[in-house]
């Protein structure tokens, strides 16, 4: 159902209403300011930021006196969004506390776009996005393959997780060995693995410690597929709610309302992100969805026309390469319906 447009008097209550929230924000960080800068704040020093709360964030003092401590701090108004993962410059205040002064430059950010088509960070500085799927929740070919897409739009690297291995069975396994082998021919890298408590429970442990091992990373992947078990197996002193897949819809439900980042003793850091079950694409071109598709993104330019949909017209090279087994019929698929639902998206201009 198409979402509902507003009259210009309803635009114009709502854009005063945000307006004088943005007011109201920017006094009370003031307010902030002044009072910090009252206090004896100490020297500029590296930090880490670990988790994020709305107003405060939690960093990690890297260097000082203060050095592996967890410190709240609140950050200046000059500052643009900060994000779990980012390296910052921070000033202590008294005990633990602080103010962010400046932020660091990022390598990498993994953001995804809200209800209304924003950009939201979700991480930054990642190595790795490790995407992890299960044999319950059933997974959809169609979320994975918009997760690869925003990877490949980021440039960084991702890697496909099957958890909960030891659900397995005669029934499901023809279905999914067929789709990780998909993603292994194009040169994504698969691992199998259970986060669950058995007799396999310390290989397991150790694949998964391999792959973060001086590395951060970054677990996406719908709620249920066991994203908090994983981090619990891995970090077994460390508290992590985990929830069970909803009996009336099968669908996991979500445990983590913040993203926060744990250290592991083999040296690698996750990153543990909110459950997506729907990563949307819409903010992105054709040309975009066109290069996050490995298989097409050499096609990229090579059709007849410029303006070609890839859906019959003549001279489509990516239609051609379909016909011919160059492209997953699949995948295939998945791309036709990525482009569809970008472009309905589009067409309703997300308004309220």
């Amino acid at each position: 159902m198409s979402k509902r447009r507003l009259n210009k008097q309803q635009q114009w209550r709502i854009q005063k209403i945000q307006a004088e929230r943005s007011v109201r924000a920017e006094r009370k960080e003031r307010q902030i300011d002044q009072q910090l800068d009252a206090s004896e704040l100490g020297d500029e020093q590296a930090g880490l930021l670990i988790a994020h709360y709305g107003q405060q964030l939690d960093v990690e003092a890297l260097e000082g006196e203060r050095k592996g401590r967890v410190v709240r701090c609140h950050m200046r108004t000059n500052i643009d969004s900060l994000v779990t993962g980012d390296r910052v410059i921070w000033r202590p205040g008294s005990e633990d506390t602080g103010i962010i002064v400046a932020r660091s430059e990022r390598h990498s950010l993994l953001q995804r776009p809200d209800n209304f088509g924003q950009l939201k960070p979700v991480a930054a500085n990642i190595d790795h996005i490790i995407l992890v799927i299960a044999p319950e929740p059933e997974p959809h070919d169609n979320l994975i393959d918009r997760y690869l897409v925003a990877a490949e739009s980021t440039g960084i690297p991702p890697i496909l997780l099957l958890n909960k291995s030891d659900l397995i069975n005669h029934q499901n396994a023809p279905g999914l060995d067929q789709l990780l082998s998909r993603y292994e021919s194009l040169g994504y890298p698969v691992v199998r693995t259970s986060a669950r408590a058995n007799e396999d429970s310390q290989r397991h442990a150790e694949e998964i410690e391999a792959l973060v091992r001086a590395k951060t990373c970054v677990f996406v992947g719908q709620s249920g597929v066991g994203k908090s078990s994983i981090i619990q197996t891995l970090m077994p002193d460390i508290s992590i709610r985990v929830g069970a897949l909803s009996e009336s819809t099968g669908k996991g439900t979500h445990t983590t309302t913040t993203a926060k980042l744990f250290h592991l003793a083999c040296g690698g850091n996750l990153i543990d992100s909110p459950g997506i079950r729907e990563f949307g694409l819409w903010h992105m071109n054709p040309q975009e969805i066109e290069y996050g598709f490995r298989e097409i993104r050499p096609l990229i330019g090579e059709c007849k026309f410029r303006n070609c949909r890839h859906l019959g017209e003549p001279g489509c090279a990516i239609m051609a390469a379909a016909e011919d087994g160059r492209i997953n019929p699949d995948r295939m698929h998945s791309f036709r319906r990525i482009l569809a639902d970008m472009a309905e998206q589009q067409s309703r201009g997300l308004s309220l």
